[in-house]
Parts: C-alpha cells; sequence; structure tokens
C-alpha cells in the first residue's frame, strides 16, 4: 500500500474540526479523535520504549516485537478512523492470541508477586510501565465510543498486562522491581 501526502499544511483543521478516513468532519474534542490520539501516542511512547531497548543488550531482542505491537496500533488507528462496523477491521483478532502468547512466555520467567510494583527499576522498565498506563487510557478511551472496535478493545486491554510483564522482565524478571510499602511516609520522612 501507497500512501501519498502532496501538503502537510492543509489549513483544514484550523476551525476545530478534522476528517475521519471516509471524509466525514468532526470536532477534534470528539471522542473518537481522543481515542485515535491516545492511541497515536501510545504508539510514539513505544518509539521511546525502543528507544531504550536498544540500549539495553537483554532487551534488544524483544524489539522486533515492539515494533508488530506498533504495526497493530496503527491497525487499530484505522479501524477507529473509519468506524464502520461492516468492513473487515483491519486489525485482525488473531494479533490478541499473539500477544497473549507474548505475554505468557515473558511471564513464564518472573518471580511470584507479592506487592505492588512501584514503575522504575530499570530505564526500560519505567518506559514500559508509562506505555501501561497510556494503553490503559487509550483502553478507556475506546471504551467509550458508541462504535468502538471490540478486538481493538480487547488487544488494548491484553496490551497494557503485557507492559507490566515486560517492565517485570527488563528488572531481571521481577528481582529488581520497586515494590510498594504501604505506610512508607510514616516509617521514614525524606
Amino acid at each position: 500500500m501507497t500512501i501519498r501526502i502532496d501538503k502537510i499544511v492543509t489549513r483544514g483543521g484550523d476551525g476545530g474540526e478534522t476528517s475521519l478516513g471516509d471524509g466525514t468532519r468532526v470536532p477534534k474534542s470528539s471522542d473518537r479523535i481522543e481515542a485515535m490520539g491516545t492511541v497515536d501516542e501510545l504508539n510514539a511512547q513505544l518509539g521511546v520504549l525502543c528507544c531504550s531497548m536498544v540500549q539495553d543488550s537483554r532487551m534488544a531482542d524483544l524489539v522486533d516485537e515492539i515494533r508488530q505491537i506498533q504495526s497493530c496500533l496503527f491497525d487499530l488507528g484505522a479501524d477507529l478512523c473509519l468506524p464502520d462496523l461492516e468492513r473487515t477491521p483491519s486489525l485482525p483478532s488473531e494479533a490478541i492470541l499473539w500477544l497473549e502468547d507474548r505475554l505468557e512466555g515473558l511471564r513464564r520467567y518472573q518471580q511470584e508477586l507479592r506487592s505492588f510494583v512501584l514503575p522504575g527499576g530499570s530505564p526500560v522498565a519505567a518506559q514500559a510501565h508509562l506505555a501501561r498506563t497510556v494503553a490503559r487510557r487509550a483502553e478507556r478511551r475506546v471504551a467509550l465510543l458508541e462504535q468502538r472496535p471490540v478486538d481493538g478493545l480487547r488487544f488494548l486491554n491484553r496490551l497494557s498486562d503485557y507492559f507490566f510483564v515486560l517492565a517485570r522482565h527488563a528488572n531481571n524478571h521481577g528481582e529488581t522491581d520497586i515494590l510498594w510499602s504501604p505506610g512508607r511516609w510514616h516509617e521514614k520522612k525524606i
């Protein structure tokens, strides 16, 4: 598929509206545009995550996996941009099964969770936790839509779990996770 873009600046959105893929004009503040924008933000966050991953030799082999997820997010963006439920979705349901398989593959070697995990640890883990929170927000935005891609919603739900498991993987399978210590404020004031 070749996409040709003749102009970047069109001035079409200067009045606060934008076009969906079928040409329908909608307010930039609409739920659909919010959902599309959050999925796009998540995709950009994954680009930053990949930059961190290539710097960590333990994580570099997973960059292609993140790139596959980015492609899936573009497919989801296409589904959101063309909300006609009669057409074949761009994001295939097989993507959910693939993501579940990858998630379980990473989780298999991790220590059992005995506490909530604070975002952080290694730079890759911190970026993965940030991606997890943006994925959750994207899921909430897509869930607000009257016509929503069901597989897209399921994919986003699994994706936030995937990023949690990826963060633990980056923290030596959970060994270097930073665990929540309830009431820490009372123990020691910093």
